[in-house]
């Protein structure tokens, strides 16, 4: 079951999602905690730039944030993966259904189309004499 969320956590999950840099950032700190600074010393930005990745992040609540005296570590939050997963496998789940009965109902046609004889068949029987 899809845990109910509301159109805006939604939105923000996938804007956070959307780029290649936060992704990237959710990807190292799902395998390994790791400080603001490990991270900001693993892109070719400045550390406020990545700052900013880490804060869409853990605002989408993809990510959480703790402070360890002056370091701050990042840990990606895998129950908040699970909800995303969810949520595009709901997605999933729809349009496969929409495809299945698309598919029924084009075979359907293809079905009915071979059970009614065309007319060149239709003509041949009718000129053929009867015994």
């Amino acid at each position: 079951m899809v845990e109910q969320q509301s159109d805006a956590d939604i939105d923000r999950v996938f804007h956070a999602l959307a780029d290649a840099t936060r992704r990237d950032i959710v990807r190292r700190t799902l395998v390994a905690e790791q400080s603001v600074t490990q991270l900001a010393a693993a892109y070719a930005m400045s550390f406020a730039a990545v700052s900013k990745h880490i804060a869409v992040l853990a605002e989408a609540r993809l990510i959480t944030k703790r402070a360890e005296g002056r370091v701050r570590l990042v840990r990606a939050d895998p129950s908040a993966i699970a909800r995303a997963q969810q949520l595009l496998r709901s997605y999933e789940d729809l349009w496969r259904g929409r495809i299945d009965r698309l598919d029924a109902l084009l075979s359907g046609e293809a079905d009915a189309a071979a059970s009614v004889p065309n007319r060149e068949t239709t003509a041949r029987t009718a000129s053929t004499p009867e015994n």
